[in-house]
């Protein structure tokens, strides 16, 4: 019997979860972020020179950044030097558990709380924000929540010309389709320890999962709102560019 795929044992995770494993010293950073250190273990330079490329303000100085579901991984340490070599104000958000691994220094903010229950957060940084970043994050908003109203709340958060990137979406539609490649058949095999193909039923609801009609939801809503946004593709040097995928928004 083959071993089950590393991937597995952060299947289901929600924002209780998280906060339960930042207490357990047996995980990694990484895993203690929801991911086997096989997926981002040394990609964290790669990850944020994306980063860098979708929010330009990043590269300026004295901006204001925030990291909503910020973690405590080499990623968020990676942003969190930017920042503090480009002299950005940085708001962190995360749960109380996670932010006990950051250091509340100038010009870094801990705002402890599930967005976007954070009061301090929209009432302080409304529509002041150069650069947000949600990485990694969306998919546990989607689940129990409302995503809608996560991405209005983001939206809310930047200043003129400020962007949100909303990245490293798990869409279930896009791994579909990789999945049906000969490449996301070979992928499939190698990943998880097996001789047989990915089974693809088709019609299938994606219950609990994102996928093309809520990223093109997302997309509609916010243009109609009066704000620019895209799909993003993600580098290939990026972990899981096969199957995941960014939105950004600018309010004009």
């Amino acid at each position: 019997m083959s071993e089950p795929a590393p991937h597995h044992r952060f299947a289901g995770l929600t924002y209780e979860s998280f906060r339960a494993m930042a207490h357990d010293p047996t995980l990694s950073p990484n895993e203690r972020s929801g991911f086997p250190d096989s997926l981002r273990d040394g990609a964290e330079g790669a990850i944020l020179a994306d980063i860098e490329t979708k929010l330009p303000a990043l590269a300026r100085r004295r901006a204001v950044v925030v990291d909503i579901g910020c973690g405590a991984s080499p990623l968020t340490f990676a942003i969190r030097d930017l920042c503090a070599q480009r002299n950005h104000e940085l708001v962190l958000v995360d749960s109380p558990e996670v932010l006990a691994y950051h250091d509340s220094v100038d010009r870094v903010h801990l705002l402890p709380g599930r967005f976007p229950e954070v009061p301090a957060l929209l009432d302080g940084w409304g529509s002041k924000c150069d650069a947000v970043i949600v990485y990694s994050v969306i998919q546990y908003a989607f689940v129990g929540a409302s995503v809608f109203d996560f991405v209005d709340r983001v939206l809310g958060l930047l200043c003129p010309k400020g962007r949100a990137l909303v990245a490293d979406i798990p869409n279930a539609s896009m791994r579909r389709r990789f999945l049906a490649s000969d490449a996301g058949r070979e992928h499939h095999r190698v990943y998880m320890r097996t001789d047989e193909d990915p089974p693809l039923p088709w019609p299938a609801l994606p219950v609990g999962e994102l996928d093309d009609a809520v990223t093109m939801a997302l997309l509609t809503r916010a243009r109609d709102a009066g704000f620019h946004a895209w799909v993003l593709p993600q580098p290939s040097t990026l972990p899981m560019a096969n199957r995941r995928e960014d939105v950004l928004f600018e309010r004009p």
